[in-house]
Formats: C-alpha cells, structure tokens, sequence
C-alpha cells in the first residue's frame, strides 16, 4: 500500500512549494492530496526578489484542491506538507486546521513547513515549544513566539519537523521529507 501525504492551502499559495512538492511526492508512488478551505482550483502565486527590499508577487498556475479541510481525516495520511506563500496567514484562521496539524505532531509523523508556513504553526504552537525550526526570516517572529529557536540554517530536520526557508531550498526539503515518509 502506497504512502499518503496531505498538502494544506488555500488562495495565494506560493506556486514552486506547492507544484514541487506534489509533484516530488508522486514521483515517489505516494498518493497525495491537497486539502484547502473549499474543494476548488486554487490560485498560486509567484515571489520573487526583483530590485525590491521584499518580495514581489504574480499570479501563478491553478491547482485544484481535491477536499475541504472540513473532510479531511488526517489518520489516513502518513505525512503533512505546509507550503508557504500568503495561504498560511489566513488558513491558520480555519477551525479544521489545527486538529489537522496537531494529529500529525501528536503521532510523530513527518510535517514538511516551508517558507511561510511557520504562521499555521502558530495555530499549534505547543508543539513547538522547545523545537528548534527554520522558515522564511519575516516568519522569525512567529517561530520565537511558538517557543521554538529560529534556525538561521536554509534547511532543518529535527524529530519530525522538516523546515526550509523558502523555495530555493525544495530540493533538500523534499528529499529529507520523503525519507521521514519512508
């Protein structure tokens, strides 16, 4: 039976962390899902550094989210990528995604956090408490404020938490969250 991994977004989800982990994970035979607010095409976005102090944004591709996170039962999956963008501020907000998250920290299994992903981690933050974990370095406040040490490491694994600061880095991130997976 085929690992099954459980992609949470929303509108605004940086394009690169969400196409490559999906991607990643089915290059590996894993069954992936990802679950948003609504089942529905999900506008991406693109970030980038362009002669501004911070990051632009571009629409990017649509994906399409195949459950609401109201129907997710996350027993079912064997791990859990948060990808960054501007979805992490507000699906943070949704009452279904802290019961998502929390199982995945309460079982020990593996939780992939990009980028701007530290925020939905802030929804949980007791299991934070004490970790050490990267993310992108405006999200810096948001780690320290969960109790956990900021990283300034591009990428880092500690138990079952992969993070990585952004984008460039998907390549590391996946490959040591698909040997948690593993």
């Amino acid at each position: 039976m085929s690992k099954k991994v459980l992609i949470i977004a929303g509108d605004a989800v940086e394009a690169l962390e969400i196409y490559y982990p999906y991607f990643r994970c089915l290059e590996e035979g894993f069954d992936v899902q990802i679950a948003a607010p609504s089942k529905k095409k999900l506008q991406t976005v693109v970030h980038d550094f362009i002669g501004w102090d911070t990051y632009t944004e571009t629409k990017g591709y649509l994906i399409e989210a195949q459950v609401a996170f109201e129907d997710v039962s996350p027993e079912e999956y064997d791990g859990l990528i948060i990808p960054g963008g501007r979805a992490p501020e507000y699906i943070r907000l949704n009452e279904n995604v802290p019961k998502i998250v929390a199982h995945f920290f309460e079982a020990g299994k593996p939780v992939g956090a990009i980028c701007h992903a530290a925020q939905v981690l802030t929804a949980v933050r007791q299991y934070l408490e004490g970790r050490e974990m990267t993310a992108y370095i405006a999200c810096k406040p948001d780690v320290e404020a969960c109790g956990a040490t900021y990283i300034e490491n591009p990428l880092h694994v500690e138990g079952n938490l992969v993070s990585g600061h952004a984008w460039p880095d998907l390549p590391g991130f996946m490959r040591e969250f698909i040997k948690l997976v593993k």
